[in-house]
């Protein structure tokens, strides 16, 4: 009897992981979802046939769960990350500790591959905590399976996403539109790229024991991307500048909300720009042609727009459609 392949991927139940799951599924390996809430992950079953997709909880943070998780699996994809900390030291503890473990215990179980999903803001000199922690875990990954593959996105868009969609519901709420840090750069990059780039990193002998970063094809500064959601969402809103005064009491007010929705580490992370660098490794090398934005968030963020993205008819009946047009 032939083996079935497995593939564990941590995270699998979030944002990115849920496109990583489907791709996975439909090449027929059984995928177990990794994480802290097998409740979501078991959403995912349908992507699936019966019983190929098996929700498991094995946060990355314990050692036993890690362990149960990645044995017998032929590749192992680490997807778990955090934008903000519940507790002090969390960043360390998932993006770290919580890497280098995933990395040593899939090795340790004789998995052949491994991508580990990083950030193009990792750098052990970051302004940020975050950008520290995810350089620590790149380190950590590397010394305990060489030939991993890791991808390092720019800001991640698709349907779901935490960016385009949270400032679109803010132009709907907001009499203005508040900008800060307006001249960082980001070159976004849509999150069904990023999960056929993990399959490029899971396939692909070429890319064995590199790192490569991942962006659209357009860089645009912060406010040219406020621009585009005010325009996508047509709402006619003046664009703010936030002192940086301003800007750090928020922050300090943001890590007091449910949440977190803005910390003093994610305003430091705005001070620097998040995109490829020149004749670094990328899409292209992976294999994936990158989409653009215009292809795919105007659809998502219809929504956001007046009327909830409805036609809306003028209120002359002589403008109206005749309702026998659209009669059965």
């Amino acid at each position: 009897m032939s083996h079935r392949q497995i593939a564990t991927v941590f995270g699998g139940a979030g944002f990115i992981g849920r496109y990583v799951v489907q791709r996975l599924a439909r090449r027929g390996l059984a995928v177990r979802v990794a994480g802290r809430d097998p409740l979501a992950a078991a959403a995912l079953k349908p992507m699936g046939a019966v019983g190929q997709i098996v929700p498991i909880f094995a946060p990355v943070t314990v050692e036993a769960d890690v362990a149960r998780a990645v044995a017998g699996a032929d590749w192992v994809v680490n997807l778990a990350g955090i934008l903000a900390e519940r507790r002090a030291g969390d960043f360390d503890r998932i993006h770290a500790e919580g890497a280098g473990r995933v990395a040593r215990l899939a090795a340790a179980a004789g998995a052949r591959r491994l991508v580990h999903v990083s950030a193009i803001g990792a750098d052990p000199a970051s302004p940020s905590a975050y950008g520290r922690s995810k350089a620590a875990g790149e380190a950590a990954v590397r010394a305990a399976f060489p030939a991993a593959t890791i991808l390092r996105p720019s800001i991640v868009f698709g349907p779901e996403d935490r960016f385009f969609n949270r400032f679109a519901g803010l132009a709907r709420l907001s009499p203005v539109m508040p900008v800060i840090a307006g001249a960082t750069k980001f070159q976004p990059v849509y999150v069904g790229d990023v999960a056929d780039a993990v399959l490029a990193g899971l396939t692909r002998a070429d890319a064995a024991g590199k790192t490569f970063a991942l962006g659209g094809p357009e860089v645009r500064d912060f406010r040219a991307l406020l621009e585009a959601i005010l325009r996508w969402t047509g709402r006619d809103k003046a664009l703010v500048t936030v002192p940086m005064g301003l800007a750090r009491l928020q922050a300090r007010l943001g890590e007091l909300l449910p949440g977190k929705p803005f910390t003093r580490d994610q305003l430091a992370m705005l001070g620097r720009d998040n995109v490829v660098a020149p004749g670094e490794p990328d899409l292209a090398a992976l294999g994936v042609a990158p989409t653009p934005m215009d292809l795919v968030v105007p659809a998502y963020l219809a929504r956001f727009r007046p009327g909830g993205g409805r036609v809306v008819w003028p209120e002359e009946s002589d403008k109206r459609p005749d309702p026998d047009l659209f009669a059965a």
